[in-house]
């Protein structure tokens, strides 16, 4: 199987290449040698790779950024989206679109299910919404897959953030009010994998197992680097960002279980594999 991978070069896209050797080719194109958003950039690699599976794991990420930048985030976001979902189809084959939690306002007190109503608030949820919705459009060959809080090897992510803080402080004031399912990108990309080899088209999402809060996570994390840096709770209003973020994005991935037959392990397991896949492992 060939498999063409926009967005190779980040923290997912490094783990999905790997994931997708194990089944042939694999091409990966990331910026500057890509912009998804163009039309024409994509059209000409695809038809060159001449791919029988793409991935979308390019977008817009700045959260906060998106606010300022409405027209940067959707032309990524929701015009890139469409660009690669279109391609797929004109070669009758499926497209993997990687979305988010944030297309959830936050809620609920039930894990959300994929085919739960979205509600995004934010640009950048806003963005991600309607990338999905173009994907849908472009291409009934889809798989459309929400994770959350997702970290990786290379990435700037809030277990590498929480290391760096607890290098130079004795105490760490962490949020307690956002709760969620921290996301291994080594175990998305494997479900990634599992699920595009099925015909099992639609919508999913997929988290590892369990949740817990952004405070739970951070002591989690220290606790793995036998780091003795002291964690206190604090309320998310302490650290106002200029986009919304949702309180509750717990994902429940028993749909993509089901359609696949691969369990999602639990977070705290998952997290422990990723301290000794850093750069650095601790």
């Amino acid at each position: 199987m060939r498999t063409l991978i926009f967005g190779a070069n980040g923290q997912l896209g490094r783990d999905l290449m790997t994931a997708y050797k194990s089944a042939g080719e694999v091409y990966g194109y990331d910026l500057p040698d890509v912009d998804i958003a163009n039309e024409d950039q994509v059209y000409a690699i695809a038809k060159t790779v001449a791919p029988e599976l793409i991935i979308n794991a390019a977008a817009w990420t700045d959260v906060d950024g998106a606010e300022d930048d409405l027209a940067g985030a959707f032309r990524v976001n929701e015009s890139g989206a469409r660009n690669v979902a279109d391609v797929a189809q004109r070669y009758n084959i499926p497209v993997v679109y990687i979305s988010t939690d944030y297309v959830f306002d936050g809620t609920s007190e039930t894990p959300y299910l994929p085919e739960d109503p979205v509600s995004p608030a934010g640009v950048y949820a806003r963005s991600k919404s309607a990338g999905e919705t173009a994907t849908r459009k472009a291409n009934p060959l889809h798989f459309i897959v929400r994770t959350a809080w997702l970290y990786g090897p290379h990435g700037n992510n809030f277990p590498e953030k929480i290391l760096r803080l607890a290098q130079s402080n004795d105490t760490l004031k962490v949020v307690e009010d956002e709760v969620g399912s921290p996301t291994h990108t080594l175990d998305l990309a494997e479900a990634c994998f599992y699920l595009s080899r099925t015909k099992h088209f639609g919508t999913y999402h997929c988290v590892n197992s369990g949740q817990c809060s952004r405070f739970e996570f951070a002591k989690s994390i220290l606790q793995c680097a036998e780091m003795n840096t002291r964690v206190e709770p604090c309320p998310g209003a302490d650290y106002p960002g200029k986009a919304p973020r949702p309180a509750y994005s717990v994902l429940d991935s028993t749909s993509l279980e089901t359609a696949t037959g691969h369990t999602m392990r639990p977070w705290k397991e998952a997290l422990m594999e990723y301290m000794q896949r850093r750069e650095q492992p601790v």
